[in-house]
């Protein structure tokens, strides 16, 4: 007989592909169209994509080499495809982290390994189909592949619909944050991995010794009340130590600039290129604000509640440091990790300016 393995690789711990079928079977169905249909939201989607390059190179005076990433336009399980493959790419050197920490060796039945690899890949579908129906837009980090912009037509389309807005404009509107970050992580050299080192670094240091799940899900049972109200971080709240809490306000930071940056460069370009920029922009954070029910108390267990907070505390960020110094000297935040701000200097934009400027 075959010697057993001692301990569990990656993929046992993770069944990655059945993570990818729970969520595609999960996932909401998009809008019914015709093919042709269909068809004319790519084109249209690809289109808006290419003309916001030039606005947004130009309004924030970074320009990316020609070709560094493609445009994917995807449907719902596409987006789930590309995440899960991302996700698996992030946390490989994190669950390896974590069966080194075991005190005990893995018992090596090939029965038990795939049914624990099930039960972790289901539940990481089960979250990449909830996100599935509502990213509108991602720059996918890719961390062992090539990054690239995905659209999620199906959502556009929904969305642009839900709301009743013109839809060659707002597929244009929704291109000028997504391209903006596309031109953040190609025209600054080391930030992608940067990002993918910092998240990794997180995920690492809050990842439980697999002998405590059983405290670690007592304390979600204590806790759901703190993790459900609103301004915080979700489930991470419940788990971080104050030093843990000091590493996820470190990557908050980062996030909320380069959010918020995003924000202010689809700002900016909107009123130039997009006629009912107004419009758009009104209904879509009325539609932020109106959600309800089991929605809500998912996005806040998520902490993509603070999601939304990044968004506006990095566009106060970014403004008041531009009106200070400029868009050049704002764009001294992109030389080296040690100009990123802190998560202090985020609320107090002048001790950033300071601290970089003199």
């Amino acid at each position: 007989m075959a010697e057993q393995p001692s301990n569990i690789g990656t993929s046992g711990f993770v069944d990655w592909g059945f993570a990818k079928a729970t969520g595609r079977l999960l996932v909401q169905a998009g809008p019914k169209v015709m093919p042709d249909q269909a068809a004319e939201v790519v084109a249209s989607l690809r289109s808006a994509a290419q003309r916001s390059r030039g606005p947004v190179a130009e309004t924030a005076r970074m320009h990316s080499p020609e070709g560094v990433s493609e445009v994917l336009i995807v449907d719902r399980p596409g987006w789930i495809d590309a995440n899960v493959d991302s996700l698996e790419s992030m946390l490989e050197p994190v669950i390896t982290t974590m069966l080194a920490r075991r005190r005990t060796p893995t018992p090596g039945s090939p029965l038990l390994m795939g049914v624990g690899g099930k039960v972790t890949g289901a539940e990481v579908g089960t979250f990449t189909a909830f996100l599935a129906s509502r990213i509108l837009g991602q720059y996918d980090l890719a961390p062992d592949g090539t990054p690239r912009l995905l659209l999620v037509a199906p959502n556009v389309l929904h969305t642009e619909k839900e709301i009743g807005v013109d839809p060659a404009d707002f597929r244009l509107w929704i291109c000028l944050h997504e391209e903006t970050h596309r031109v953040q992580f190609t025209a600054v050299p080391w930030l992608r991995q940067h990002v993918i080192d910092s998240a990794r670094r997180l995920s690492m240091d809050l990842a439980p010794d697999p002998e405590q799940l059983g405290q670690r899900l007592l304390q979600i049972t204590q806790n759901l009340p703190d993790a459900l109200r609103s301004g915080g971080n979700g489930l991470a709240d419940v788990f971080a130590t104050p030093e843990q809490r000091a590493e996820i306000a470190k990557v908050t930071a980062i996030m909320s600039l380069l959010e918020g940056h995003a924000d202010v460069v689809m700002d900016d370009v909107g009123p130039l290129i997009v006629p009912s920029v107004e419009e758009i922009r009104a209904k879509f954070q009325q539609r932020r604000h109106d959600l309800t029910g089991l929605d809500k108390i998912l996005r806040r267990l998520l902490g993509l509640e603070a999601k939304m907070r990044q968004y506006r505390d990095g566009a106060r960020f970014v403004r008041a440091v531009t009106a200070t110094v400029g868009t050049d000297g704002f764009n001294a935040v992109w030389t080296s990790p040690e100009t990123l701000p802190l998560p202090e200097e985020i609320e107090n934009p002048p001790a950033w300016v300071q601290r970089v400027h003199g």
